[in-house]
């Protein structure tokens, strides 16, 4: 029962301390109960251990992954089901094989292993097939951005080295405690954790009230037209779409704006790709465009590509009948009046929704059912390139992501390597209602303004659209569920933050440190140890 109560208690801490609703320190607490009770386990006559961790180490990511992210189920009552188990699974796989080297290790060690491993599989949940690096603890902190300015050197991976030292920390301390009990030590104590605590928060404040950039201001609007995705958009034709487009950019367009934002496939009807040049809707935009010479058009729109060539088949590609493919983009593209059209396809795809993962192996078994997470449907072509949008007067160089995109720090920063003084973050969050969902997910965009020290203007269908400033602040929003028209001024920004440069080296880090000791646990004698 003891052990038990440990591992809820754990789950709920992790629960209590995540954004949007939560308060972050208690995160510094959240894996203490768990490693106690790996340790009472660890060292109990009880059989069948390994289980026995497995099983209470779930039971915590369970409660985890449940509560912060069961708005899913908006979306698809499989989806969510899949990503609550899956991810509580590999969750407690981690926590298994930390168990199974404790036993060899020493205490050190073993926790240094911990460390290193848990960073190692958010690296790997950024990458592979199956990503969904959400509750990365790293983004535990998105709502308390003047804890965190330092991101812009180590990215949402500080954070989690943070999160699990801290946590170490209490766990040895304790165990430290039950065989030396003394007021001494909890002084001793207290004082350490202040400080492990309170320096890089006092660093991160000093940070955040003497920041500041110099660059061109640039005058945006962002557009909610809060269109439901279930009952009205894929319904809505690109032309009339285009009248609503028109009708919210109205009300505050004028000679002195640069850009307008439109969401992620606000235009759902797709285009043939080489036709779109001849369309009646290119038309309807252009003319748009030219009443405001200086305008620049940043939409979200779905495009298709028909293949009649075998030889031009990728893995990407979906096929219609034997001798004709088509590749499906979920695209940005900006239109202005002195270029021509500026186009980029989202490259960090949904699982399931937009990719069907493994699909050698998992085909045969689970055929076309593919895992509803919120997108469109469609298995998406993507490209390998981020793309970037210069405006007409080539002083703005905006980052067209899309969606998901935003999740992920290192992929963000391949924008701004490609010379991006702003990022614009276009999205429909409508699939998962007014829950937790489209709020977090404005919330994760604050980190990538610190990380990359770029304003970001942010256009989505049903809201939350927003304008963030460089130290992460939402300087002005529309209120989910709205429609309506959002207009701010945002700053460029040309330099390039240690993070963007680096990228998340302290993931490298771990995986070389995590493989050594790994392997001194492989070939040393097992051992007693604390």
């Amino acid at each position: 029962m003891k052990q038990l109560l440990l591992a809820i208690a754990s789950g709920f801490l992790f629960v209590l301390g995540w954004p949007t609703y939560g308060f972050p320190l208690v995160l510094f607490f959240a894996f203490v109960p768990l490693l106690l009770m790996e340790y009472n386990v660890r060292h109990s006559e009880t059989k069948r251990k390994g289980l026995k961790i497995f099983g209470f180490s779930y039971l915590t990511f369970f409660i985890w992954n449940l509560f912060t992210t069961s708005w899913l189920v908006y979306a698809s009552a499989f989806g969510a089901a899949f990503a609550i188990f899956v991810n509580s699974a590999l969750m407690a796989i981690v926590f298994l094989i930390y168990h199974k080297y404790a036993k060899r290790l020493s205490i050190n060690r073993s926790l240094l292993f911990l460390v290193t491993l848990w960073i190692s599989f958010e690296k790997l949940h950024l990458h592979w097939e199956f990503s969904w690096p959400w509750l990365n603890l790293g983004n535990g902190f998105s709502e308390f951005i003047t804890w965190i300015q330092w991101y812009e050197y180590t990215g949402t991976f500080g954070g989690t080295l943070w999160v699990l030292l801290v946590n170490v920390f209490i766990f040895k301390s304790i165990l430290n405690y039950h065989e030396e009990p003394s007021k001494t030590y909890i002084k001793s104590f207290t004082l350490k954790f202040a400080a492990l605590v309170l320096v890089p928060i006092g660093i991160s404040s000093v940070m955040y009230m003497n920041y500041s950039h110099e660059g061109e201001t640039v005058n945006v609007i962002a557009l909610q037209p809060n269109i439901d995705p279930y009952s009205e958009k894929y319904n809505m034709s690109n032309l009339k779409m285009v009248d609503i487009f028109t009708e919210l950019s109205d009300t505050k367009i004028s000679d002195a704006t640069d850009f307008i934002l439109a969401p992620e496939t606000v235009f759902a009807q797709s285009v043939k790709l080489r036709q779109f040049e001849h369309t009646l809707l290119k038309n309807k935009l252009d003319q748009y465009v030219s009443k405001y010479p200086h305008v620049n058009l940043l939409t979200g729109m779905s495009f298709i590509d028909v293949i009649r060539d075998a030889s031009k088949v990728r893995s990407e590609t979906n096929q219609y009948n034997e001798n004709t493919w088509y590749d499906d983009y979920n695209s940005a593209i900006l239109i202005n009046s002195s270029d021509s059209v500026q186009y980029y396809n989202k490259s960090k795809l949904v699982v399931g929704i937009e990719n069907f993962p493994y699909q050698d192996i998992l085909k045969p078994i689970v055929g076309d059912a593919l895992i509803d997470l919120g997108g469109t449907v469609a298995m998406k072509t993507t490209q390998n390139y981020r793309g970037v949008f210069t405006s007409s007067n080539k002083k703005s160089k905006a980052a067209p992501i899309i969606c998901y995109e935003s999740v992920y720090g290192e992929f963000v920063t391949g924008y701004v390597r490609n010379d991006a003084n702003f990022l614009a973050i276009i999205t429909n969050d409508a699939w998962w209602n007014d829950t937790q969902g489209h709020k977090q997910h404005l919330s994760l965009a604050r980190l990538r303004a610190i990380e990359t020290r770029r304003d970001i203007a942010r256009s989505a269908n049903t809201g939350i659209s927003a304008f963030i400033n460089a130290r992460g602040d939402i300087t002005s929003q529309l209120a989910y569920n709205q429609k309506g028209a959002l207009d701010g001024q945002i700053t460029t920004n040309d330099k390039l933050t240690f993070y963007v440069l680096a990228g998340d080296y302290i993931a490298r880090i771990s995986i070389f440190i995590m493989l050594f000791v790994f392997l001194i646990g492989f070939y040393r004698k097992k051992r007693q140890v604390l």
